[in-house]
């Protein structure tokens, strides 16, 4: 007995990635540990929060400066916040998830949504009272422009 499947343009022929199958098992290892988790300490039950996900950065390094680039798609520059304290470049922000439209049906979400935090240590070469930021095209961009070294000096020591 022939039986004939009907074509479903959401469901494709894809052969088995073990790397993609942890990919998929640590994605939804962190939707199962949600936003907050409990912490027992000395004084109790404690919460605090977890990224929901995590935006991908570059970092790169010239003569002049260190850059991040982070991408951000479908945020917009009051939706994030860049903050230098104690030595540290935090990036912190948060995608909402768009409405839901009621005549829509989703057959697959991919996009992450929620709240997100990366920081980064700065080297001792960076300039951190000199840090600037743009965003363009769901792209951040910040500048940590490194100090100048001071020049050594020559000094002549006279022997007496």
């Amino acid at each position: 007995m022939n039986t004939i499947q009907k074509w479903n343009p959401f469901r494709a022929s894809v052969s088995w990635d073990p790397i993609r199958e942890l990919e998929e098992m640590q994605k939804r290892l962190g939707s199962l540990l949600g936003s907050r988790l409990s912490v027992f300490t000395d004084g109790g039950e404690e919460e605090f929060t977890v990224s929901e996900w995590s935006p991908p950065v570059d970092i790169a390094e010239d003569d002049k400066e260190y850059t991040v680039k982070a991408e951000l798609p479908g945020m917009t520059k009051e939706d994030i916040k860049v903050t230098v304290e104690g030595g540290v470049l935090s990036i912190t922000g948060e995608r909402k998830v768009e409405k839901e439209e009621k005549h829509k049906k989703y057959h697959r979400i991919e996009r992450s949504y929620g709240t997100f935090t990366r920081s980064f240590t700065l080297p001792e070469a960076a300039s951190a009272d000199k840090v600037s930021a743009e965003f363009n095209d769901g792209v951040l961009k910040v500048h940590l422009p490194k100090e100048e070294k001071a020049k050594p000096k020559s000094v002549e020591v006279k022997i007496g």
